[in-house]
């Protein structure tokens, strides 16, 4: 992942995922969906599951100051529907959607998963629920769901990410309130991003055998105990702007050399260490990437040399 890409990580669903909620949606004209909106939002003409026939698969509701949705239940055939920047926060009437793919209600005033549809959205494959007022995960369902965004609510608790979701391989939870990585058991998950949350400790990660993408830039990280072997998949890991500060917590490297490939360590007090980079890459023999700069040949031979000279120190101690 490049910088451009690490960056574009922090701002890829919404450039406002950390806005707070105020009043101005109440000072705005509050809409019913009407059959107005929705001939207007409909295209994409296909094919009825039977062949049979043709509807509108993709609808587009976005910013209409809408708070009710009734109106929608009949239109059965949506696949894409885009509720996004709206005063939502009862998604029931989507239940009759049972074809719908995928899901964006971003920038609304969802609080609870409770009572709403998901259940009966088996097909869903991709939901975006950002910057809504979300404090827990629980009552989320999503047997086909390969992508969750979650990035921007108040979630200080995960709960329920586990079997429910076999098929997720992206979850985003940046911008919340969470102080543990604990609460994810989604061994098929490849992509976490946690990154503004205020995390201290990282726990519950060995249920993450396939993960490949760890973001936790700028939490309240002091130690990466919690790194374990199974992370045997893991290529990327970004811990910029955590208070790491000193070798000993940075050790729990040692169980996912074989795989990194890059680290972002920057804005962490270890780095001030003189030999930080070498200490590094006697650590992660494999990595190709520190911080923004690529691993040297120079920086390997010099890192194979200071181990060898621990390890012929360690074997003549009495």
């Amino acid at each position: 992942m490049s910088d451009v890409e690490e960056d574009a990580v922090l701002s890829d669903a919404d450039d406002g995922a950390r806005r707070e909620k105020t009043g101005e949606g109440s000072q705005e004209l509050v809409q019913c969906l009407t059959q107005n909106d929705i001939q207007e939002g409909l295209s994409l003409l296909c094919k009825t599951g039977n062949g049979l026939a043709h509807a509108f698969i993709k609808l587009d509701l976005k910013k209409r100051r809408l708070s009710n949705i009734s109106a929608i239940s009949n239109f059965i055939h949506i696949r894409f529907l885009d509720l996004s920047n709206n005063l939502l926060s009862d998604l029931s009437p989507l239940a009759s959607l049972t074809q719908l793919l995928w899901l964006k209600a971003d920038r609304n005033e969802i609080q609870s998963f409770r009572r709403q549809p998901f259940a009966q959205l088996t097909f869903l494959q991709w939901l975006n629920v950002a910057v809504n007022l979300l404090t827990d995960t629980g009552d989320l369902v999503g047997p086909s769901l390969e992508t969750l965004n979650l990035i921007g609510n108040r979630i200080e608790k995960l709960s329920c990410l586990d079997g429910r979701f076999a098929n997720l391989t992206t979850l985003e939870l940046r911008g919340n309130q969470l102080e543990t990585t604990e609460g994810i058991y989604l061994p098929n998950l490849h992509h976490l991003y946690m990154a503004q949350n205020v995390i201290k400790h990282l726990k519950g990660l060995e249920n993450l055998e396939r993960l490949q993408t760890l973001h936790l830039r700028e939490n309240q990280i002091e130690t990466l105990d919690g790194l374990n072997l199974n992370m045997r998949c893991l290529q990327y890991l970004n811990i910029r702007g955590n208070k790491v500060a000193n070798e000993n917590a940075i050790q729990s490297l040692q169980y996912v050399s074989k795989s990194l490939q890059i680290l972002v360590l920057s804005e962490n007090p270890v780095v001030e260490s003189t030999e930080y980079r070498i200490n590094i890459v006697m650590l992660l023999p494999n990595l190709e990437r520190l911080d923004k700069d690529p691993v040297t040949s120079d920086e390997r031979v010099e890192a194979k040399e200071k181990f060898k000279e621990l390890y012929e120190e360690e074997t003549v101690e009495p």
